[in-house]
């Protein structure tokens, strides 16, 4: 394993430590997904984008947007490991007056859009890749969309004019945990077959372990040298990933842990990271 992936394993596996605790101290929220999604996230932040956290604005900034915002916790520990805001403003999570409300908000640092509302997130990046063509800014646009929202038809209208448009600069993700809040994708409105359908869409479409740090790697590579398309990675993840007693289990889309349920996380975590750093 080179230094660069050992490292971003190690992130990952402090972002998800960080989820935790942050779910626990608030009391709510959604570790499922938020985990699954936690190497995508720690990939694109500290890797695959350009961006500035001592200045969130910068005009030649890549942009992330997080279609399926109640996974922000996520996100929210990425910011903040990065240097977007101070690492104690993690656990105000949820609270009155917080920085950190329970879907991205405008006026976190490092937030480009709002987000709750699902379906919604791969229209707003295609007009953020429409604007960067139009302002003749070289950057590119990624969105992260949870499996079970891409059964809403405005993902498909987005899909289309993002093909016609030949949106190349765009990238989007699908945390393809297979889960949605009611249960298995496959029995609330089957995705498949998924590749086909965004291929017939005129996608470029490459398919990944969402938990491999070198295949996400790889994935976000190939996305940037694909010429008149946009992208989108389907991201093969487990609902849960990383704490065995959450791991496929739907009860955790949106249930906090426990005090003790977060103990026995915890732990598990730092065998994790005892395990990637070589420690006994």
């Amino acid at each position: 394993m080179n230094q660069k992936v050992k490292n971003l394993k190690s992130k990952a596996t402090e972002i998800r430590k960080l989820i935790i605790k942050m779910l626990t101290e608030a009391k709510s929220g959604h570790p499922g997904g938020s985990l699954s999604s936690t190497d995508i996230i720690t990939c694109l932040f500290f890797d695959v984008m350009r961006h500035k956290p001592d200045d969130p604005n910068w005009a030649q900034r890549d942009k992330f947007h997080l279609s399926k915002g109640h996974c922000c916790p996520a996100v929210y520990a990425a910011l903040s490991l990065c240097g977007y805001f101070p690492k104690e403003e993690l656990m105000t999570l949820r609270k009155l007056g917080s920085l950190l409300q329970g879907h991205p908000d405008k006026k976190t640092p490092g937030i480009e859009v709002a987000s709750g509302s699902l379906g919604q997130g791969l229209s707003v990046c295609l007009g953020m890749a429409l604007a960067n063509r139009l302002d003749k800014i070289d950057s590119r646009v990624y969105c992260l969309m949870g499996d079970g929202e891409t059964q809403e038809g405005n993902v498909w209208e987005a899909a289309m004019a993002s093909a016609h448009y030949k949106l190349d600069n765009l990238c989007a993700i699908i945390d393809y945990n297979r889960f949605q809040i009611d249960g298995r994708t496959e029995e609330i409105m089957n995705l498949e077959p998924i590749v086909n359908k965004w291929e017939s869409f005129g996608w470029h479409v490459h398919q990944c372990d969402g938990h491999n740090i070198d295949e996400l790697l790889e994935a976000f590579a190939e996305a940037k040298t694909v010429k008149f398309k946009p992208t989108i990675i389907i991201a093969h993840t487990v609902k849960g990933k990383g704490v065995s007693f959450m791991e496929h289990v739907v009860n955790f889309h949106g249930n906090a842990p426990s005090e003790k349920e977060c103990e026995i996380a915890l732990k598990e975590l730092e065998d994790i990271e005892k395990d990637e750093s070589g420690l006994e």
